[in-house]
């Protein structure tokens, strides 16, 4: 059976692969103590913190 890949239609959103997989890493990261990754921005990564050091 194929994956989902894109939306169906305009508003149907929540739909795109990515999407489900980030909503799956959040449901995981609610409840387990190994975190999965989500986005950049939410998983800290060390080149991130890094710049914001820099930065601030």
């Amino acid at each position: 059976m194929g994956k989902p890949k894109k939306q169906s239609s305009m508003r149907k959103t929540g739909l795109r692969r990515s999407h489900l997989v980030v909503k799956l890493a959040r449901a995981v990261n609610a409840k387990s103590p190994v975190k999965a990754y989500t986005t950049r921005r939410e998983s800290g990564s060390l080149k991130t913190a890094q710049k914001a050091e820099t930065n601030a």
